[in-house]
């Protein structure tokens, strides 16, 4: 069994303000997206010049912000929406979910390309690898914050988190997930994006990537205790949520290649 290095979730204390590793975490996925957003923009089939990208970004970090925290709501927390309202937006109390999130860049998304004059699945391609990292990011924030953690495991991979009630040996499903739907994915779409590929192409290999190493995943990953398993005694709410996400990927690759035919 490994232990677990036992870090404080506040990074920076100063008096009553608190910081969190976790929103740190986000900060740092979003300066490392600008940077390489920086970088792509001097491709010369570049959709994005360099005047756009501060406020492309600008647009990305709403979206993430407010479809994350609107997607938990509806995707993982409905009931307690339904009957508590103002829960939505006491943010402090946690809840953020991926899909709702990608829902919400993909809304700022079009509206930024509608406003720039961008064609929205060239910017779809462009902004397809700047998302991986801070995906990975943001579950080593989980890790230290002890949040989302793994299925027990007799396994020597197994760990105890000390907020643990049950105090059970568990897989460290956060930096599973760190490696696969972030860092791996990152390194395919990253490699795959290096040349000009068919419109939609980058982005539809982003949702197919992205859908199949977080459903491989979640077979590690304690499903949340106020849902458990969704269907069959072992489908999670998240493997539900990318299920229609790999479809779209896979049609949008296949038509992006099919356009692509002389």
């Amino acid at each position: 069994m490994i232990p677990y290095p036992d870090i404080d979730p506040v990074a920076v204390a100063l008096g009553p303000l608190k910081i969190h590793w976790y929103g740190l975490t986000y900060l740092g996925g979003l300066l490392f997206a600008w940077w390489l957003a920086v970088k792509r923009s001097q491709r010369p089939d570049s959709p994005v010049q360099r005047q756009h990208i501060d406020d492309l970004i600008f647009y990305a970090a709403l979206g993430i912000v407010l479809g994350g925290r609107l997607g938990y709501a509806v995707f993982y927390g409905w009931e307690r929406l339904s009957a508590d309202p103002t829960w939505l937006i006491r943010v402090w109390e946690g809840g953020m979910a991926f899909h709702g999130g990608l829902l919400g860049v993909i809304a700022a998304m079009a509206l930024f390309a509608r406003r720039n004059g961008i064609a929205f699945g060239r910017l779809a391609d462009f902004i397809a690898p700047l998302a991986p990292v801070g995906l990975a990011l943001g579950r080593l924030g989980n890790f230290i914050g002890q949040e989302l953690w793994g299925r027990p495991t007799d396994s020597p991979l197994g760990m105890v988190f000390p907020n643990d009630p049950l105090q059970l040996a568990r897989h460290p499903s956060q930096l599973y997930q760190f490696a696969l739907e972030g860092m791996l994915l990152f390194v395919i779409v990253l490699w795959f994006s290096h040349k000009p590929r068919p419109t939609w192409s980058v982005a539809g290999l982003f949702l197919v990537g992205y859908g199949c190493l977080r459903f491989f995943a979640e077979f590690f990953r304690e499903p949340d205790a106020h849902i458990g398993f969704d269907a069959f005694g072992w489908l999670t709410r998240g493997q539900l949520l990318c299920m229609p996400m790999v479809l779209l990927g896979a049609w949008l690759l296949a038509q992006a290649y099919r356009q692509a035919r002389p």
